[in-house]
């Protein structure tokens, strides 16, 4: 299936200071998921596309350096929605789930619908390591989402 992709140009600040210069960059999207971009931002009422994307990279780069940080023993999941008729794909994370084994506890694996599945991983060890699962699995060509939830042990907390 061929989808159309539609380019854009959007202004945002170098920086957190918005008075200094702003850089034009171009991004290619599908149609499908600029139409699900505009829906957001007009609900959430920005005034541009610019503007809505300007705040996803905020919290873009907010969630990665929050992801930077995670050091010393964590507990928690990993999320992860893929698409199971990607070639090789259900192979290449079962075989990152193999590499981290010593950090996983359990999983759990269900059908969403025919082409999608649901990942849930249960983990317990080095954050550092949680981050780098974590990070090749997003990694993964035909991974649709992947969401880290963690906390510190339960004696820390």
């Amino acid at each position: 299936m061929v989808q159309n992709v539609i380019t854009f140009y959007v202004y945002f600040s170098a920086g957190e200071i918005m008075e200094h210069e702003l850089m034009r960059i171009g991004v290619s999207l599908p149609d499908n998921l600029l139409n699900k971009f505009d829906s957001i931002i007009e609900s959430r009422g920005y005034s541009s596309r610019s503007e809505g994307i300007r705040d996803a990279i905020r919290n873009y780069i907010t969630q990665y350096e929050w992801m930077s940080d995670i050091r010393g023993r964590r507990v928690g999941t990993i999320t992860v929605i893929y698409d199971h008729t990607k070639r090789g794909l259900s192979n290449a994370i079962a075989d990152i789930q193999h590499d981290y084994s010593d950090l996983i506890k359990s999983s759990v694996h269900i059908h969403l619908d025919h082409d999608n599945c649901l990942e849930v991983v249960i983990f317990d060890g080095e954050g550092e390591l949680v981050k780098e699962m974590d990070e090749r699995l997003m990694a993964l060509k035909g991974v649709k989402y992947v969401k880290l939830n963690t906390a510190p042990p339960a004696e820390k907390i």
